[in-house]
């Protein structure tokens, strides 16, 4: 049970959402956007969170759409991890998202939740930062787009009073040959030492990261040191791995240096698929 009283809304539009925040601003409310609320509940529940007002993005079309529209997919910041992974539209981030929870828990777990929520990994950020993904955003200056590597780096950075509506993907991009590989301690639902997703386009390996660093990431200097075919799998694996070495974490889950070993045996999985066709 939340220890505190909020008020509820559940706009039926985007520019319905911004003018409901900015009213509750001006009324001195603290008002937070929610979509699937796992986290945002669980934090309010443990006291590490207090709002006045919770705007609830999933009466909103664009947020729950799902579908294709020429030559991109598009998926709504309010669809649920496994509404995602059913829909079959961008097979990575299907399984990105497939391996976030339990089962039970990706029905409640939304996209956007996932990607700007606190816990450091974003798993499916992975994925939309390998496709260039273009993300939707309605804000209190307007509606707008801009490219993932524009409003995420590690984490979502938008202005204030201003929330994901959705993300757009090229179909190429979506039904690329790709891999997902995440490495656990212990169970098969738990948090990554290590998640590493590949995905090539027209030969060249795109990769991306979490778990190693305190945030998700795609590195291009590094990208290009996977791709250098001169060197063995084996010298680019260990080049990428010493350049991660100063940030990489150590926490309660895992130590610094054990996250780097598996990340080397992912990176050496991933190499070894180079001579391969596709790599799904």
């Amino acid at each position: 049970m939340v220890p505190f009283e909020f008020e509820y809304y559940r706009p039926g539009s985007a520019r319905e959402a911004v003018q409901l925040w900015r009213e509750l601003r001006q009324a001195g409310m603290t008002p937070v956007y929610y979509a699937g609320g796992s986290e945002l509940l669980t934090m309010a529940r443990a006291g590490n969170i207090q709002f006045g007002a919770v705007i609830d993005i999933k009466g909103i079309p664009e947020c729950r759409d799902l579908g294709e529209d020429g030559d991109t997919v598009y998926f709504g910041a309010a669809a649920t991890l496994g509404e995602i992974e059913a829909s079959g539209l961008f097979p990575l981030l299907g399984r990105a998202g497939g391996r976030v929870a339990d089962h039970t828990m990706q029905q409640r777990i939304t996209l956007g939740g996932n990607i700007s929520g606190t816990i450091r990994y974003r798993e499916t950020a992975l994925p939309l930062l390998l496709a260039d993904a273009e993300m939707a955003v309605c804000a209190p200056d307007g509606v707008w787009t801009a490219p993932i590597h524009q409003v995420f780096s590690g984490r979502l950075s938008l202005p204030e009073g201003a929330f994901l509506t959705g993300c757009r993907v090229l179909k190429e991009h979506a039904r690329a040959p790709h891999a997902h590989i995440k490495k656990t301690k212990n169970e098969r639902i738990d948090y990554p030492v290590a998640t590493l997703c590949a995905l090539e386009t027209d030969g060249y390996l795109r990769w991306a990261a979490s778990g190693v660093l305190e945030n998700p990431f795609r590195d291009l200097e590094l990208e290009e040191i996977l791709n250098d075919r001169r060197a063995e799998p084996r010298l680019r694996a260990e080049k990428i791995v010493e350049a991660l070495r100063p940030g990489a974490v150590s926490d309660v889950f895992a130590a610094a240096e054990f996250r780097l070993f598996v990340l080397k045996g992912a990176l050496m999985e991933i190499l070894s698929m180079e001579r391969e066709v596709a790599l799904a």
